[in-house]
């Protein structure tokens, strides 16, 4: 059976095997077409967000850094008070790190806001104090990869970079049929050429982010809407029936559960927080001590030895407050956390950059981990350590 499309001509029976690039199909003709109507399409259905009324380029390169692996409902009202806190370089450098990650706190992925701390401290101390508008001297800064690079370069500055990033991947396999799977790092390059080959050298700011908002409202990772996609008529995986085919990815294992425990100990009143270290996994934070739970072990006796050897401290669990679960890229959390009281020892870190003894009110002038943030709904914080120690 032939089906045209254009000036496309699809032999589905001998087309079995997708393709690798959009240049052994699309004729010069057919990319012009392409171009044309996304951008028509952008013009009528685009969203009205917040970075988009803007050309400042340090606002759009806080919103890309933002959207990073995070959905744009959750993004917006952390970028508005971000901006209203750091409305400028200037405002981020002087910024104590402290202050900016209680900023980020909830939005996740921690080293986006350690990154731009850095950066903004280096541009301000360099003399410059503005985002650089050539694509290296940006693209070295720390945090700073190919797509952020590309999209503030292409939005602020007008430049020809194509930005590739997981709505695209997902248009740019299901449009040309692209057998790589989007989640293998060699194939990059693959959808990076087919970006490029795409790409509006006329108006680059306008066509990347039509192309991003195609893949975010219309070509979905579930259930498509096809009948109103403005590439329909050129679409291989539309075409054949086999959008459920693309893209393609690579099956990885499942995810470990790590059992952890924590203690909120009491102590006069008061509870002990401590810091992460001021590099790796959620470097700087603030959460309750704990650590992780042998499985031969009972929770209560896993969280009087943790504490123990994470704090110093000798401890007497009260009770069972909450289990929380919480999940990470590569892991997730089944967290017991523990009301623990003091019995002796005097508080000696191990491996933590430093420690509190808070108020319960006090808790929310930290920064939390997310595990940690998620006990606190669940805490009655008035009275949790003002009830007497209840021998178990």
């Amino acid at each position: 059976m032939i089906v045209f499309a254009g000036r496309l001509r699809y032999d589905l029976g001998s087309m079995s095997a997708p393709t690798k690039s959009l240049a052994d199909w699309l004729p010069a003709p057919a990319i012009t077409a392409l171009r044309h109507d996304l951008l028509a399409w952008y013009r009528t259905h685009r969203r009205d967000l917040p970075w988009r009324r803007t050309r400042d380029p340090y606002r759009i390169w806080i919103s890309e850094v933002m959207l990073q692996q995070t959905q744009v409902a959750t993004v917006i009202p952390y970028y508005q008070r971000f901006l209203a806190s750091f409305p400028d370089l200037e405002a981020l450098a002087r910024a104590d790190i402290q202050t900016v990650l209680k900023h980020w706190e909830g939005l996740g992925y921690y080293r986006r806001a350690h990154h731009l701390h850095q950066a903004a401290r280096e541009l301000v101390r360099s003399g410059k104090g503005r985002v650089p508008d050539q694509h290296l001297a940006f693209r070295a800064l720390p945090g700073v990869g190919d797509y952020i690079a590309n999209a503030v370069m292409s939005i602020a500055f007008a430049q020809p970079r194509a930005v590739v990033d997981g709505n695209v991947k997902r248009v740019l396999s299901r449009l040309g049929g692209i057998a790589e799977a989007v989640n293998q790092a060699s194939a990059h390059r693959v959808y990076q050429r087919a970006a490029d080959l795409l790409l509006d050298h006329g108006d680059p700011a306008t066509f990347n982010q039509a192309l991003m908002e195609l893949g975010a409202l219309v070509c979905t990772p579930r259930s498509p809407n096809c009948p109103i996609c403005p590439w329909k008529a050129r679409c291989f995986a539309h075409l054949n029936d086999r959008t459920h085919d693309f893209p393609r990815r690579i099956r990885k294992n499942p995810v470990p559960t790590h059992a952890m425990v924590a203690g909120i100990i009491c102590h006069r009143n008061r509870l002990l927080i401590v810091q992460r270290p001021s590099e790796g996994l959620l470097a700087g934070l603030w959460e309750f001590p704990g650590g992780r739970r042998n499985r031969s072990e009972s929770a209560s006796a896993a969280c009087r030895r943790v504490l123990q050897q994470t704090t110093g401290l000798v401890t007497a669990t009260d009770q069972k407050l909450v289990r929380v679960h919480h999940a990470y890229t590569h892991f997730k959390i089944e967290l017991d956390l523990y009301r623990c009281h003091k019995v002796s020892g005097r508080v000696r870190l191990n491996g933590r950059q430093a420690f509190r003894w808070i108020r319960p009110d006090e808790l929310d002038a930290f920064p939390f981990t997310g595990v940690s943030k998620k006990t606190f709904p669940k805490l009655a914080l008035d009275r949790l350590c003002s009830t007497p120690y209840r021998r178990p």
